[in-house]
């Protein structure tokens, strides 16, 4: 696969219009479950357009963002620079160039399944304060819970380029190993996008997998999707759902 610093350099503008945030809930579960405060730093590694990011600068928290790709992290410094405590560096999650048992916490957010695990794991350690955690999570559309999201999931595995490959990165992740010796506890929650045709079409092109306007199969996958978008919109609008997947847990550093 391509290089995974490099994968969204094209589609930035599609991302920051048509990616979603992630839910509002994630906050308060990590203040009643890890002890997250608004004094509580955080590095969002794997950063992107700040979609995670902005989560906890809105509940007061110093982040930093660490992101490698340089298109995407100029996008996250453009729109998070209304935010006094937001900073960003170009590292990897591998490397983050970050100070020895700085952070509280460390975020990953819709990124870990590009990591390199047991070099992430060390720089994680060695970032982290000793009573600090890791947050992991993921947005994935709910193939199952309509007609929209079966034939937006069939128009993804007939055009992607490399989609079973990323597909099978993230559901053979084995996020609670990465967490061993020590344990990890997982949380679910759903929610929605709603779209007119631009923003589901925009939606798609946001997806590293899918093929771009040089592709041969671009023009056809852009007349499905509009099929797809006739075939279930109701008065102008398809409803498009998520659920988000979190796991948080602490890393033994033995």
């Amino acid at each position: 696969m391509l290089d995974p610093t490099r994968r969204f350099s094209n589609r930035v503008e599609n991302y920051l219009k048509y990616r979603p945030t992630y839910p509002s809930g994630i906050v308060p579960l990590l203040r009643a479950e890890c002890g997250l405060t608004a004094e509580s730093l955080i590095a969002d590694v794997g950063s992107g357009t700040g979609l995670s990011t902005e989560l906890f600068l809105k509940n007061g928290n110093t982040v930093i963002g660490v992101e490698p790709n340089p298109e995407m992290r100029v996008a996250g410094e453009r729109i998070l620079v209304k935010y006094s405590k937001f900073s960003s560096v170009n590292g990897m999650a591998e490397a983050t160039r970050l100070s020895d048992h700085s952070v509280d916490f460390v975020m990953a957010a819709q990124a870990f399944h590009w990591f390199k695990r047991e070099d992430t794991r060390a720089e994680f350690v060695r970032i982290l304060k000793p009573d600090g955690w890791v947050v992991i999570a993921w947005n994935g559309y709910r193939v199952e819970s309509s007609p929209l999201m079966t034939a937006y999931q069939d128009l993804v595995i007939r055009y992607g380029t490399d989609y079973s490959e990323v597909r099978r990165e993230v559901e053979g992740c084995e996020v609670e190993s990465f967490y061993a010796p020590g344990t990890c506890k997982r949380a679910r929650f759903e929610f929605q996008q709603v779209f007119n045709y631009e923003g589901l079409k925009g939606r798609l092109l946001s997806s590293s997998y899918v093929p771009e306007p040089d592709h041969p199969n671009y023009d056809a996958m852009l007349k499905d999707v509009r099929k797809v978008f006739d075939a279930n919109q109701t008065n102008g609008k398809v409803v498009f759902n998520y659920e988000t997947e979190l796991y948080y847990g602490q890393l033994p550093a033995g």
